[in-house]
């Protein structure tokens, strides 16, 4: 029997983006198999009528429905499709303790949980569901592409390879076997001081202040995270982090083993100047290399956008929705 738990909803607007009057909100709850409910903003269509065609949208890492998600899902709505925006297990609204941690086989959980409140929606079609998944959410999105046939679309923006960066450092500058046994050490060690705790440490969110000589790409998570351009108090990112112990698990596996066998579209967005963009460039090229399903494959980049452009504009309209909204009507058919 699946158990849901009673969670505290916020149910007075307070995302970090404006209201639309062209559609309908309101929270919504599921469980995932691991029994855990999840909290989610649900977008529909001013007076929709009908099996709606659908999409689940999560992240960035460490964010929370109120952002960059819930921007996505509310303007995907405004343009006739019944979304919802969620928070992942352990973060925001949802469920799940301890709080603040994560591990990749839920985040695939969590979308395929999405998929499962979706189907069984009586102005939804079952047929017709797609996901946006959005930064290190976006790797998890296209991770779930890889086991989840009902899925029609996957959008990926901006995306990481969390499983990447956890094993090999930024820009693949720790891939070496020291590297990575010194980390081990680090996480193992705060494993052991946790359990004596009692208690989990947590990494800290965006820096703040910045430091002297902050990198480029860390100075745009500030500007988007500590700013009220982007903060948010149920923000991983914007307060105090995950736990330090949360990159076990993406240290020790890889995401996209199959991405070759993804028959289903998709689509991968990125900024021509993000810091992230060889991501989704090595992604594509994984997918399209020697599979017999390249030819609903895209890599689309947007020239002079950074990694935080596309978490919501970035002031220069850089989220390219009509593209998003061609590419889901056109395999949401």
């Amino acid at each position: 029997m699946m158990k849901t738990e009673t969670l505290k909803l916020t149910q007075e607007w307070d995302k970090v983006f404006p209201q639309s009057e062209k559609v309908d909100h309101r929270k919504v709850t599921f469980v995932n198999h691991f029994g855990i409910t999840l909290a989610a903003d649900m977008y529909t269509p001013k007076n929709a009528e009908g099996r709606l065609p659908a999409i689940a949208v999560s992240g960035p890492f460490g964010a929370c429905k109120e952002q960059s998600s819930g921007l996505y899902a509310q303007t995907m709505a405004e343009r006739g499709f019944l979304t919802i925006a969620f928070d992942p297990s352990f973060t925001g609204e949802s469920g799940g303790f301890p709080r603040a941690m994560h591990s990749p086989d839920l985040d695939v959980e969590d979308f395929q949980a999405a998929v499962d409140f979706l189907s069984v929606q009586d102005n939804v079609d079952p047929e017709r569901i797609g996901i946006i998944g959005i930064c290190g959410w976006g790797g998890m999105a296209l991770q779930t592409a890889c086991i989840d046939t009902r899925l029609k679309a996957t959008v990926t923006s901006t995306m990481y390879d969390m499983s990447r960066v956890a094993g090999n450092g930024y820009f693949d500058e720790a891939d070496n076997e020291e590297a990575r046994f010194q980390m081990r050490q680090m996480i193992n060690a705060q494993r052991t001081q946790d359990y004596k705790n009692g208690d989990y440490a947590r990494q800290g969110g965006v820096v703040d202040p910045l430091p002297d000589g902050a990198p480029y790409f860390v100075k745009d998570y500030h500007d988007y995270y500590k700013t009220p351009r982007g903060y948010h108090a149920r923000s991983l990112n914007s307060n105090d982090g995950w736990t330090v112990n949360t990159a076990t698990s993406l240290m020790n596996m890889r995401l996209f083993t199959y991405a070759k066998e993804i028959r289903s579209a998709v689509l991968l967005i990125h900024g021509e100047k993000a810091h992230s963009c060889y991501f989704s460039r090595d992604a594509y090229a994984d997918l399209i290399d020697g599979s017999q399903y390249a030819d609903n494959k895209e890599l689309f980049i947007i020239p002079d956008a950074s990694h935080t452009d596309l978490y919501d504009g970035g002031g220069k309209d850089a989220i390219p929705f009509d593209k998003i909204d061609a590419f889901m009507k056109e395999n949401l058919q």
